[in-house]
C-alpha cells in the first residue's frame, strides 16, 4: 500500500514507543542504555551518525511520548503535528539511496541527532496516511491490559491487537473460555 520505507518508517515508530513502561514484552522500560539504543538503531536499519551518548538516549525515551501521540490524534491533528514537526526541524526533503534501500526522501541529514531523524522521518511517513486518508492504520492495542501502539496494513484494516504481548491469541482464548462457561452454565 505504501511504500517500504514508509512501511518501516511506521513500524519502527511503533516499536520505539512500545519500549516503554507498561507497552512492553516484559512490561517495564525496554530503552534504559545506549546499548538499547544501539540494537534499536541497527535492529531497525536506520542510517546516519549513531553517538551512543547518554544524551541520545535521554531524547529518544523523551521521543517515545510524542510519537504515541500520533496514535490517538485525529487526521487533522496528525497533519497539524506532522507540520509542526517539520517546520521546526528545517526538513528539506531530498532523495538519497542507501543500504539495500533504493531511493527514497530523507528529511534531516544523517549527522542530525538520532531522535530527531526518527522524529522527522516518521512526520514524512505520517503524511502519506494523512494524504492517503489512512491515519485510521494506527491504532493501540485493542486488549484492555495493553497500551501497546500498531500499525495496521491488512488489506481489509482489521488488526486490533499488538505483536508485543501476544494479545489477540490471548484475547481469543479468553473470548473462548466465556462462551463456554456461558453455554454451561
Amino acid at each position: 500500500m505504501f511504500t517500504d520505507d514508509t512501511e518501516a518508517v511506521l513500524h519502527s515508530a511503533a516499536a520505539l514507543v512500545n519500549t516503554e513502561p507498561g507497552a512492553s514484552r516484559s512490561d517495564e522500560d525496554e530503552l534504559t542504555s545506549v546499548e538499547d539504543v544501539a540494537a534499536f538503531f541497527t535492529g531497525w536499519a536506520y542510517s546516519g551518525d549513531l553517538l551512543r551518548t547518554q544524551e541520545e538516549l535521554d531524547a529518544l525515551r523523551e521521543l517515545r511520548g510524542e510519537l504515541r501521540a500520533f496514535f490517538t490524534e485525529s487526521r487533522d491533528e496528525i497533519a497539524e503535528h506532522v507540520n509542526r514537526v517539520l517546520a521546526e526541524s528545517h526538513a528539506v526533503p531530498r532523495l538519497v539511496r542507501h543500504d539495500a534501500y533504493d531511493w527514497h526522501v530523507h528529511a534531516v541529514p544523517g549527522d542530525a541527532p538520532f531522535a530527531e531523524r526518527i522524529r522527522v522521518e516518521t512526520a514524512m511517513a505520517l503524511a502519506d496516511l494523512v494524504r492517503a486518508d489512512e491515519t485510521t492504520r494506527l491504532k493501540v492495542c485493542a486488549a484492555d491490559d495493553c497500551t501497546a501502539v500498531l500499525v495496521d496494513l491488512s488489506r481489509n484494516r482489521s488488526k486490533r491487537f499488538c505483536d508485543v504481548g501476544n494479545c489477540g491469541n490471548r484475547m481469543n482464548v479468553t473470548a473462548y473460555r466465556a462462551r463456554r462457561a456461558n453455554a454451561a452454565g
